[in-house]
């Protein structure tokens, strides 16, 4: 077996696998070794004959629709992987020309000299976990369009609701009650109705499955602290834990603002600088929630009596934290609008600086390591 250390890229696909790899030295050379399939024994070959000509493999590849089973592959068979985020992918701006060799040559040579950014791998149960969860925003998207799609076919019509708001049990009984001439007419009006009912007991059938599984999440300590936090509800937490994941990652709060894309984007160049709007990186999913939930602090400092039941049990400290998180916040809502500031622009703000406080609080909880969680994942 071979002594030396070798870089190992793969331009992974659903059928296929680029392979390409560097040799660890200074000038080493950097080959494209072919295609395999992408099953988990060709895999396994391929590590194998690897494995026979270097003492030490380092793989890579980008981050994708194929998830993260090569890379448990590798791991469990004892060989470093890392799964690299494609956007922060280093590429030559003349370079036109874009096949699956050059791409996994591109990623040999970049993985050995460092200048890949690898991302944040979760165990299956976490994965589980927001997968479901993803499941819940997807489902409430079909409800949203299936009510958009009903109020469309009404509106063009001429039946509006106009004694209440939408959706509630009085409009539910008002589209009971409305009839058209045409039979056509009733039949679209009904299937509507259908499949906004669908919709509604979809996303409370996951709703309810989210609850259920909770305790066995190895951040289920950690949902329950952060919902201290106003403006922070349970789908709220938990959608923004499992998309974030492990927050002790973070060295600092900064990363997590910036991990969000709640950062101000900048392109300064000499002289100028020039800052636009925030850089919208990482999950769109969580920095949702945090901008919805920032919302409610454009009222007094307060806790109410939903909020209050959300505290109960709750350690001193965290509840320390969230109460100066809200008396902050509040105060700097107002002065933010005080000064003029845009609605939007002073709602980013308030969403920047309470995933810090979700953070600190994060930071204090030790997750899961029972038996059922263990299991689960």
């Amino acid at each position: 077996m071979g002594e030396d250390t070798a870089f190992v890229g793969l331009d992974v696909h659903k059928e296929t696998i680029a392979v390409a790899i560097a040799e660890d030295r200074r000038g080493g050379e950097v080959r494209y070794l072919g295609e395999i399939e992408n099953t988990r024994e060709a895999i396994r070959k391929l590590v194998k004959k690897l494995a026979k000509a270097h003492g030490t493999l380092h793989f890579c590849y980008e981050a994708g629709p194929c998830g993260y089973g090569i890379h448990r592959q590798l791991t469990e068979m004892g060989h470093d992987c890392d799964l690299v985020a494609p956007s922060k992918t280093p590429a030559r701006p003349g370079d036109r020309v874009k096949t699956d060799r050059r791409d996994a040559v591109l990623l040999a040579r970049l993985h050995r000299a460092g200048e890949l950014t690898p991302v944040w791998v979760p165990d299956e149960g976490h994965e589980a976990m927001r997968d479901l969860v993803r499941a819940r925003t997807a489902a409430m998207e079909s409800l949203r369009r299936a009510r958009q799609q009903l109020s469309g076919f009404l509106l063009r019509h001429d039946r509006v609701f106009r004694t209440g708001c939408n959706w509630t049990k009085k409009h539910r009984v008002w589209l009971s009650g409305l009839r058209f001439q045409h039979p056509a007419h009733q039949i679209v009006l009904q299937e509507y109705i259908h499949a906004v009912d669908d919709a509604a007991a979809r996303l409370a059938r996951i709703e309810g499955q989210i609850r259920a599984l909770l305790p066995i999440w190895s951040l289920a300590p950690v949902v329950e602290a952060i919902q201290a936090m106003r403006g922070v509800s349970f789908i709220s937490a938990v959608t923004v834990m499992a998309e974030t994941g492990d927050l002790g990652r973070f060295d600092n709060p900064r990363q997590l603002m910036s991990w969000l894309g709640l950062v101000p984007s900048e392109y300064s160049s000499g002289p100028r600088t020039a800052r636009g709007g925030i850089t919208k990186a990482g999950s769109k999913d969580a920095r949702r929630m945090l901008i919805e939930g920032a919302w409610t602090y454009r009222c007094h400092a307060a806790v109410g009596k939903v909020h209050m039941a959300r505290l109960e049990g709750l350690p001193q400290e965290i509840r320390d934290i969230a109460w100066k998180a809200q008396i902050r916040l509040c105060a700097r809502y107002r002065r933010l609008s005080a000064r003029g500031k845009p609605a939007t622009l002073v709602v980013t703000a308030i969403a920047r600086e309470l995933a810090a406080f979700i953070w600190a609080i994060a930071r204090m909880v030790t997750p899961s390591t029972c038996p059922a969680a263990a299991a689960a994942c």
